[in-house]
């Protein structure tokens, strides 16, 4: 909650997420030959994705991703910006969220039937 509003902080989220642990691979958009970093989702949303990962990477770094979801053959691809970045209190680890920049119609479809089949099975 925000003291000053009394409204909670994550409401300022334009999409609703879903936690997630699917496997997720990313390399810098601008490392051209650079091997993908293999590393798992925590939330999702078609709006963008939150992974953990060991490599401080700067805010604004745009990243190539490749999601796999279960339900698809194919892995979701996009093109996303590092929104923020948080160092967790064990190890040298990250949570990294990003911010979909580029995304086929496709792909975001994929995503939401992705989060619309998860919320079905929670309920």
């Amino acid at each position: 909650m925000d003291a000053k509003s009394g409204n909670r902080v994550d409401e300022r989220r334009r999409y609703p997420r879903a936690e997630t642990n699917l496997p997720i691979s990313y390399k810098n958009l601008r490392s051209v030959g650079e091997a993908p970093v293999s590393s798992s989702t925590r939330d999702i949303s078609e709006g963008g994705a939150r992974f953990k990962t060991n490599e401080f990477i700067s805010l604004a770094c745009r990243l190539v991703l490749e999601i796999s979801i279960p339900t698809s053959p194919k892995p979701v691809k996009a093109i996303s910006k590092v929104a923020w970045i948080k160092k967790l209190p064990t190890g040298d680890n990250y949570e990294i969220g990003n911010h979909f920049l580029e995304i086929t119609k496709e792909d975001k479809s994929r995503i939401m039937d992705y989060m619309n089949n998860a919320v079905k099975e929670i309920l």
